[in-house]
């Protein structure tokens, strides 16, 4: 039974992401938002929310490797597979701004994940420690992000057409986003308690599931968004999806997690976090490069994925 409820906890992820974001891009365009401000704000908020809900959940029910796990183990999802299959699809033209200040805020967030939890090795502690305190932290930099974002969109808000579209209603737009949010509250909770119960039953630890499981079910979204951005030859909404989504799931999903309560930090995760710190450099580096994120790199990039999952597969 299970097995069912979290294949249908997924599906409800997926399609409930699906309709947030189909939901909150209306609402955006009736708003006038220009193209860089829904990739990197509401598409990539709509995508993050299954990482949102399941972390929050997997806090509030004690299972911190879970809630941890997940969101790394997602950023890791992202920039390899995620932008690799998009740019092995079609090569990812990279903005000026992304390479300058996005990805590199980016790496700021992944960085402070590891300063803010590394309490036995910066503070001499006994233990780990995501406290409220860093959860504030995670906000305070969230409020920054948010801050130039807007600073974005309404320096370019004139350059955006308002929508004369008579099928974009705000009544049908914003059902669409709660009916999309009530999904994945719902999914996520099936998630969380089925691929806990099916892997411990499996003799996996919490922690691998949530770098494994939890994170590839919950990335799903951002997979499925940037592959059809790619095809539309979208990589502003490709690559900015993938770059917000990452920023989202630590500020503000593991701030809003930690905020409900502190959470442990397993030892083992610390390596996983280095590895997504390494990876997002290595994004800024192929960003670089003629200003697009070519085939050739996007199928290194898949391929390290890969291996990274054979790796913490043999560490468990």
């Amino acid at each position: 039974m299970e097995y069912i409820l979290l294949i249908i906890g997924f599906g409800l992820l997926v399609k409930g992401a699906d309709w947030f974001v189909d939901g909150s891009s209306n609402v955006a365009q009736l708003l006038r938002v220009p193209p860089i401000l829904i990739g990197l704000t509401i598409v990539a908020l709509g995508t993050s929310a299954p990482e949102a809900t399941v972390s929050i959940i997997a806090a509030a029910q004690g299972t911190a490797d879970v809630a941890v796990g997940n969101v790394v183990g997602s950023n890791i999802f992202n920039i390899t597979l995620v932008i690799g299959l998009a740019a092995a699809i079609y090569p990812l033209r990279v903005q000026n701004e992304m390479i300058v200040k996005q990805i590199p805020f980016a790496l700021l967030a992944a960085v402070a994940l590891f300063a803010l939890g590394s309490d036995v090795l910066l503070q001499g502690s006994g233990a780990d420690i995501l406290s409220r305190g860093d959860g504030i932290v995670f906000f305070l930099f969230l409020a920054i992000f948010m801050y130039y974002i807007i600073e974005v969109g309404l320096k370019s808000r004139k350059e955006t057409k308002a929508v004369r579209d008579s099928n974009v209603k705000w009544g049908k737009s914003t059902f669409i986003t709660l009916l999309g949010l009530a999904a994945i509250i719902l999914g996520g909770q099936f998630v969380v308690t089925n691929a806990t119960e099916i892997a411990l039953s499996w003799g996996m630890s919490e922690a691998l599931v949530g770098l494994t499981i939890v994170a590839v079910g919950t990335s799903l979204p951002e997979l499925v968004t940037s592959i059809s951005a790619a095809l539309k030859n979208e990589s502003e909404i490709a690559l900015g999806n993938v770059v917000g989504s990452c920023i989202f799931n630590i500020l503000f999903v593991l701030g809003a997690a930690s905020l409900i309560t502190p959470l442990s930090i397993n030892p083992v995760i610390f390596t996983d976090i280095w590895i997504m710190i390494v990876l997002t450099i290595l994004l800024l580096i192929f960003s670089r490069t003629s200003f697009r994120i070519g085939r050739r790199e996007g199928i290194i990039l898949a391929l390290i994925y890969v291996a990274y999952t054979v790796y913490i597969i043999i560490r468990n």
